[in-house]
């Protein structure tokens, strides 16, 4: 089979989208009915939720209250005590910001995006300022680890979508910092969109499980990013917990939710403790999955208070990665 043929089974929902066989997500969940009352527990919203998302019934006109709503209402009461990310703040995100900085949602730029994955661009890029990560070898440090840009309506943010759409968009590609902290107000933009365009999830995947269940039938594409193949390394350079077991567990659900691309850095000298694993890891449990080895890496931010990632990979790194990934036949883009 070929790459492109390969690449069209693997990212069949995607492509299905883009050539109009295939509602996006957003819209069937906006346009599956669900019957709720905001006085209704949260128990109770999330049995409605999990069952309405096994049991996707298209409508032809949009219901009193839809799949979406309830996603959105679910968001709201998270919002309030904070657990999108697993570092589960509990903040009440309308009074202060927990870890990742973010109260209110500012958008740092919206674009039309020429440098991500072939089959993406031109991609509609909506980044968010802060993050749940704290990398010191950040590329976006100067939005991922400060509050910036500007506060859009969700109206305007839906108008400039379908705007973005006619210019040549090919998706709406959700990023930062990282969307985790920004999900109801993605919800609220979408609720007020009626394009059939797909819409991808960029992320570092330190979501909760409440997060993932609430992307659920929304996400079309998961682009993810799976940095480290052990807690010790994504602790020193991260600062995150647990990492593996919470981005093996979310990438397990993505793959079974929608299309996935991975992401995979290869830093210097993580080559035996990082990529080897992530790379194993993928070929053993997401067989579907594309990958994307990324050979960028550059020392920023401050990388070079860190003496084994103060300098680019080297050509040996590379090759050495490439001729593992072709031993485990995994799909490559």
């Amino acid at each position: 089979m070929s790459n492109l043929n390969n690449e069209r089974v693997l990212l069949s929902r995607y492509y299905n989208i883009l050539e109009e066989n295939q509602i996006a997500g957003y819209l069937q969940c906006k346009h599956t009915a669900v019957s709720f009352k905001n006085s209704d527990s949260t128990e109770k919203l999330w049995q409605k939720h999990d069952k309405s998302c096994q049991e996707i019934k298209i409508n032809e006109n949009i219901p009193r209250q839809s799949l979406l709503d309830l996603k959105n209402e679910l968001a709201s009461r998270i919002f309030k005590q904070c657990c999108f990310c697993e570092r589960k703040c509990r903040v009440d995100r309308g009074k202060k910001s927990g870890f990742c900085g973010v109260r209110k949602s500012r958008v740092a730029s919206e674009f039309l995006h020429y440098g991500e994955e072939n089959m993406l661009i031109p991609s509609y890029t909506i980044f968010f300022s802060g993050c749940t990560f704290n990398c010191v070898f950040c590329q976006n440090w100067d939005i991922s680890q400060q509050i910036c840009g500007i506060d859009i309506k969700p109206a305007k943010l839906a108008d400039l979508i379908s705007k973005r759409e006619t210019q040549g968009a090919r998706n709406v590609n959700w990023v930062g910092g990282d969307p985790t902290p920004n999900l109801l107000y993605i919800f609220e933009t979408l609720k007020q969109c009626n394009s059939n365009i797909p819409q991808i999830w960029n992320s570092n995947m330190y979501c909760s499980n409440e997060t993932m269940k609430l992307l659920k039938g929304v996400v079309d594409l998961y682009l993810t990013d799976f940095k480290y193949g052990n807690n010790k390394c994504a602790k020193n350079l991260s600062k995150a917990d647990n990492y593996v077991e919470i981005i093996q567990r979310n990438h397990k659900t993505a793959h079974g939710n929608g299309d996935i691309i991975i992401r995979h850095l290869i830093m210097p000298n993580h080559i035996e403790c990082c990529s080897k694993p992530v790379i194993r890891w993928i070929a053993d449990n997401l067989p579907n999955a594309m990958l994307n080895i990324m050979a960028q890496y550059r020392p920023e931010y401050h990388a070079n208070e860190y003496a084994d990632i103060s300098r680019p990979i080297n050509i040996d790194e590379l090759k050495t990665i490439k001729e593992y990934e072709k031993q485990l036949n995994i799909q490559e883009i």
